[in-house]
């Protein structure tokens, strides 16, 4: 298996340090970036602020109102996207000089995967602490950097680093690191969360990575034994890069140019089950589904739609592409190509999911368990059928 070494780089309070980068009045002063507060009557929130206004109690997301109450005398300034985005830029083209395999988050978030290039600068702490000179020393901010062998682990050190700091976890020494923390620490585990394994006497990563896998299976379904694995260190996903991350999609031309419904529809429902496992592969979900339909004489349509929750369903997929494809489709119409693509993606883990309905556990294990089987058995081993509506000739899958 390929070594792996993840860094996450974290911007110190982003928005905030460029303004006080710009305004040397600013330094040293307690900066809030966000909505205007009207003096402690403003609605907005806070999009982040300097570390000297944390010092009040402070913080991102925090009502603007709470956040004059707390430090009337704070500068506050509107958010500038032309002035952050041009720093983003300015530092993102610095990471690229050190690896192609990045993976960003935010405008002032990215992980990288420097496995391939560290050997560059000697070992993973030289590169990181190249990669923090080169930002200050050419866009004049400060960065914080987490290493770890797997991703969850090297964002929980870089925010733990900060302000400009740099934390490398070593491989041997990951649980060690890790089951002191408190939960709220792991990646996945919000307020809610937090508060239903509280209940159930876990308070620390420790405490989670040692309750019986089969429990949080019964309380929390999938994303109980997700948590489970990553307090043991158990974390399988790569860096998703920006070409990677834009869509997947699968395509089929047919053999030749066809009216028979029932067939393109066992296509779409094909093209669903790929796209879903390739999601699911690299743990994303999608929220916008488009399909595209080529006619013969090679005109060329895309219909998209935005769903309403993200999903790696492959019968969401397939049934959401089946409803584009009739709002579309006339009967005269000969089709030569067809395709489903799924675009607009988040880590399914990073939101709260533990209450999730039923019906949605039941099929994450559904889901899961087809995987599996086409793990050990092949793509074929198992299919989801098709029939015939009576009426017209629209077909609908039985399940």
């Amino acid at each position: 298996m390929r070594l792996k070494i993840f860094a996450h780089i974290d911007m110190d309070a982003f928005f905030a340090a460029v303004e006080q980068r710009d305004n040397p009045r600013l330094r040293g002063q307690p900066v809030v970036v966000g909505a205007d507060p009207q003096r402690g009557r403003g609605r907005g929130v806070v999009s982040t602020c300097s570390y000297e206004a944390r010092s009040f109690g402070i913080h991102s997301a925090m009502p603007i109102s709470t956040a004059y109450r707390l430090c009337p005398h704070a500068v506050f300034l509107p958010v500038d996207m032309k002035k952050y985005s041009q720093a983003s830029d300015e530092i993102f083209k610095i990471l690229y000089d050190f690896t192609p395999d990045i993976e960003a988050i935010s405008v002032d978030e990215a992980f990288l995967d420097i496995a391939g290039s560290y050997h560059f600068y000697g070992t993973p702490l030289n590169i990181c602490r190249e990669i923090k000179k080169r930002i200050k020393d050419q866009v004049h901010l400060t960065a914080s950097i987490g290493l770890a062998p797997v991703k969850m682990a090297a964002k929980i050190a870089s925010d733990l680093s900060k302000p400009d700091g740099l934390l490398e976890i070593k491989e041997e020494n990951l649980l060690e690191f890790l089951w002191p923390l408190d939960i709220a620490k792991l990646w996945g585990v919000g307020p809610k969360t937090k508060k239903a394994l509280n209940i159930l006497g876990i308070k620390t990563i420790g405490d989670l990575a040692q309750t019986s896998l089969k429990d949080l299976l019964r309380q929390f379904g999938e994303h109980g034994q997700h948590l489970h694995h990553l307090a043991n260190g158990i974390d399988p996903r790569d860096v998703v890069t920006e070409s990677e991350a834009k869509s997947i999609s699968h395509e089929h031309t047919f053999d030749t140019d066809t009216s028979d419904q029932n067939k393109i529809c066992e296509i779409l429902m094909a093209l669903s089950e790929k796209v879903s496992r390739r999601l699911r592969r690299h743990s994303m979900k999608g929220k916008t589904l488009t399909l595209k339909i080529r006619l013969k004489g090679f005109r060329t349509y895309t219909r998209a739609l935005t769903l309403a929750e993200r999903t790696n369903f492959s019968d969401t997929i397939y049934k959401k592409a089946r409803e584009l494809f009739y709002e579309f489709y006339k009967p005269e119409m000969k089709v030569r190509l067809v395709g489903v693509r799924i675009s607009h993606f988040e880590d399914p883990y990073v939101q709260e999911s533990l209450f999730e309905d039923e019906d949605l556990m039941r099929q994450e294990k559904v889901h899961s368990a087809v995987d599996r089987i086409k793990d050990k058995f092949g793509e074929t081993a198992i299919v989801r059928g098709l029939s015939l509506s009576k009426t017209p000739t629209r077909c609908r899958d039985t399940s």
